[in-house]
């Protein structure tokens, strides 16, 4: 899930630079009133959509900022004095207030009377919010302890280590990182209580009726995680370090160096073979003992990010590629944000390595939103679900390597949504661990998924050189406008955690744990949860301001007023693309201290960083297709289901190309994607219908919207057929095609045509083929756009089973439009594998009959001996 962003490719020296581009730069002139009714159909559609995105994007910041503000206003108070002197070893037990309070009251706040009792609340709860974001964003490098802190206030572990003379650095993050995620929940239970919740249940236009059940669920929740002998808490620790729950804790793990796959993954591959070309003999009605295991293609998906949609989407595509027989004959899945979702829902007790059961399940667990908070709260505070799903969260924060972030509660929340069977009691603790879906690839049964997500590598950041010295703001300045920021990209499988940029990898089930020079510091560190990941794959709430910007845009410049505001911002863009309002999700870098083993194109901080802050691969590159074209993965068909917002003026597929150049990969199709709209009425159109202010836009908008119905519906329905064609200009199923053959000069090769006959596909030097299937709309399932649903939004958290349905539908008759053609397409790369091991059979036939008539020969004048053949 991303926000949705119209880019152009750049390149770096590593293929982490293929970041995600900026827009171009340009004023738009003041606009001339115009009445809307002089908009063609296409303007006041374009307008609609325009809009729409605006209020979306809106939405969503207004949205994101408010959790933020609830979630991160908390100030760091020692509420309890003497914890760790008392042998006090729980973070939420009780103890005597910290005298040292503002209250003036010797530790007893004073609460407030009468009426301003639940304004009071809520605005203590929200004092302070901005000094604390600027502190943390200024200080948050690694969460090692302050030498200066006195460990006796950090728990009963550091005291112990600091009498030994053995300051233990792992207790003492801990204990740091349960007491502040303690004390920000204790906070937030007195503020919620401090409101006088009799006085407002008369104001239900206001606050609505659940939120009176707050203090119990909070008070529930707190006393649930104050780790006491006995409390949840405590209970899913001792489970954490037990090896008959997490077996991985007995195991130490290294970090893997080398650009080859990992040996699980080689193993994986050799067993799916038998499963594809049966698949294959299948698909394409041909004999299983007439195909060679070399003529097999090796054929990969990827799905795309945007959320829900993403999801449901996928699953009606995947649907329909398992109807038609082809799911049998793919290797590899590979997804960002949702499809991320999507993939591991199926390889849980829930999916069952089923789509059909996926979809069934989607409908009773989406049709509320993540964040309702009174079925998020009664999750996390009921039997049995509230210990399935605070694992994680426990297990991370007694770690203590990182905090808990707004990405950790976006991943509860998800977790709680997508992870929970419909009856909420049969859970199954091997579907929190991406490591256990190794159950459902034994001997290569299902194609191997494929995780992602990026890190964003912003040089200088820190303000550091390569020998840790501080640099001069004027070298700062000078070298940000040289080295712009990229993306490094992370994959993991349920074998392995690999970055190819940086040459190194993890068992997936030591995700979660600290390295130094290669090695875990500790083994006893359960695999972090599914749910915690989840958050992680969909974070495209991370986006920088840049691209937070770019999301309300349209907006913006359709009011003439704001033209000089839109021309300030984009001349800033390079500092805004730098700064995450909202931190992404960290986790430990197992590179550190690797420095001489990594390659030398990998950037100066990444070994020396104890952590890697990580979010949605989305903000790359909304389709996988990085991780597929890895060299040893040896793709032959690769098919795209893109269901990305803007999938027109995005062009994601053909970023892939830019990677292809920096890793010399032969085979990929040239220019391939959405041609470039070069339609100028089109945007003489627009702007004449500049607006001069946002009442004006909304009258225009309306105006428009009217228009555009009316012409619409007084066309033929041959010639509404013949626009709709030519607007979808890559149609249902596009093929491209590319080429391994080596050129004689130095000059670009002319771009990859689409696919019209399939002897195209079968030519010697034919390279990799790439398949793309877009969600745009059909006649077949009408009143579904994905331009224009509400609900098809990347940030729509609720759908109805009739909208899953529709959306369903509208991706497999998507599919069935391309379906023949895919077919053939299949079967022409077939066929060209298997008459290139044919020619080279003859080949080695020839060779071999011509090396054994050498051998005679030298025997004849060496010895003079004759044989039958002289």
């Amino acid at each position: 899930m991303r926000p949705s962003l119209s880019t152009s490719l750049r390149h770096r020296r590593s293929f982490g630079a293929f970041r995600k581009p900026r827009r171009p730069h340009f004023r738009l002139p003041r606009r001339r009133s115009i009445s809307s009714r002089s908009l063609t159909a296409a303007a006041s559609q374009k307008i609609a959509t325009m809009y729409n995105s605006a209020k979306v994007g809106l939405g969503a910041l207004v949205t994101t900022g408010a959790v933020v503000a609830f979630y991160q206003t908390q100030l760091r108070r020692r509420i309890f004095y003497g914890r760790a002197a008392l042998g006090n070893t729980t973070a939420g037990s009780s103890g005597n207030p910290n005298k040292d309070d503002d209250d003036g009251m010797g530790g007893q706040k004073a609460r407030p009377n009468g009426n301003d009792k639940g304004k009071k609340g809520i605005f203590s709860a929200m004092q302070g919010t901005l000094g604390q974001l600027v502190a943390e964003q200024t200080s948050k490098k690694d969460p090692e302890p302050i030498p200066g802190d006195d460990p006796r206030n950090k728990g009963i572990s550091v005291v112990r280590a600091c009498e030994d003379g053995r300051p233990d650095q792992r207790d003492a993050s801990s204990d740091t990182q349960w007491l502040t995620f303690s004390d920000k929940l204790l906070a937030a239970k007195e503020s919620i209580l401090s409101i006088d919740w009799p006085k407002l249940t008369n104001l239900t236009n206001v606050f609505p009726d659940w939120a009176t059940g707050l203090p119990e669920w909070i008070t529930k929740l707190q006393r649930e995680l104050n780790m006491e002998p006995g409390s949840l808490a405590d209970e899913i620790w001792s489970e954490a370090q037990d090896p008959k729950v997490n077996p991985e804790v007995e195991k130490d793990a290294r970090v893997r160096l080398g650009k080859d796959l990992c040996e699980d993954e080689q193993r994986y591959l050799a067993s799916r073979k038998g499963f594809t070309k049966r698949g294959l003999a299948q698909y394409l009605d041909i004999p299983e003992s007439e195909i060679h295991d070399d003529d097999v293609p090796i054929i990969a998906t990827t799905g795309s990010g945007g959320g829900l949609r993403a999801m449901v989407a996928g699953t009606g595509y995947y649907q329909a590629l398992t109807e038609a027989g082809l799911y049998d004959c793919t290797t590899y899945t590979a997804g960002v944000s949702g499809s991320c979702w999507l993939q591991a829902l199926y390889l849980t007790s829930l999916g069952k390595c089923s789509f059909d059961r996926v979809m069934e399940h989607l409908k009773t667990r989406i049709n509320v939103h993540i964040a309702y908070p009174p079925k998020a709260l009664e999750l996390v505070t009921s039997t049995p679900t509230n210990k399935y799903l605070l694992r994680g969260v426990v297990e991370r924060l007694k770690t203590g390597y990182s905090p808990f972030s707004l990405v950790d509660l976006y991943g509860l929340l998800l977790g709680a949504r997508l992870l929970v069977p419909s009856n909420e009691l049969t859970l199954d603790d091997n579907d929190l661990k991406l490591s256990a879906q190794r159950r459902f690839l034994e001997n290569g049964e299902q194609p191997l998924p494929l995780y992602t997500a990026v890190r964003h590598e912003i040089p200088f950041i820190d303000g550091e050189n390569e020998k840790g010295e501080p640099i001069s703001e004027e070298l700062k300045e000078k070298a940000g406008r040289q080295h712009e920021s990229w993306f490094q990209w992370f994959e993991a499988t349920p074998y392995e955690l690999y970055c190819e940029e940086l040459e190194a990898g993890i068992p997936t089930w030591a995700i979660g744990r600290r390295f130094e020079n290669g090695v875990n510091v500790s083994r006893e560190v359960p695999e972090t949860k599914l749910p915690l990941l989840f958050g992680i794959f969909g974070s495209a709430f991370c986006a920088t301001l840049s691209h937070y910007y770019h999301e309300i845009r349209p907006f913006v410049t359709s009011v003439s007023l704001f033209l000089s505001l839109d021309k300030m911002v984009l001349d800033r863009n390079n500092d805004l693309s730098k700064v995450h309002p909202i931190d992404p999700c960290s986790i430990p870098n197992f590179v550190k201290g690797l420095k001489e083993s990594l390659p030398s194109t990998c950037p100066v901080p990444a070994p020396m960083q104890l952590l890697n802050a990580t979010q949605d691969a989305g903000m790359s590159n909304n389709l996988a297709c990085y991780p597929l074209l890895r060299p040893g993965r040896n793709i032959d068909i690769l098919i795209a289901f893109d269901s990305s917002a803007e999938i027109q003026t995005a062009n994601w597929i053909g970023y892939a190309e830019g990677y292809a150049k920096q890793r010399k990969i032969q085979g990929w199709p040239v220019a391939i994607g959405w041609p470039k709209d070069d339609n100028k009425q089109r945007q003489q159109e627009l702007e004449d219908a500049q607006a001069h202010s946002a009442k004006e836009a909304q009258q225009k908008l309306e105006e428009a919207q009217r228009e555009a119905s009316k012409v619409e519906n007084e066309k033929p329905l041959s010639q509404r057929k013949e626009e709709q064609k030519k607007k979808n200009t890559l149609g249902y199923c596009t093929v491209w095609v590319g080429s391994k053959g080596e050129r004689d000069s130095g000059d670009e090769p002319p771009p990859s045509k689409a696919v019209e006959d399939d002897w195209e596909l079968m030519k010697p030097n034919a390279g990799i083929t790439v398949v793309y299937f877009p969600l745009i709309p059909n006649e077949r399932v009408p009143g579904v756009d994905p331009e224009i649903c509400p609900y098809l939004s990347t940030w729509s958290f609720e759908w109805t089973p009739e909208q899953i349905e529709q959306t369903v539908a509208l991706a497999k008759a998507n599919f069935q439009e391309g379906a023949e053609k895919l077919k053939r397409t299949v079967r022409a790369v077939y066929e060209r594998k298997k008459q290139l091991r044919l020619e080279m059979e003859e080949k080695m036939i020839e060779m071999r009959e011509r090396k054994e008539e050498e051998r005679h020969e030298e025997n004849r004048r060496a010895h003079g001996m004759h044989d039958q053949f002289s």
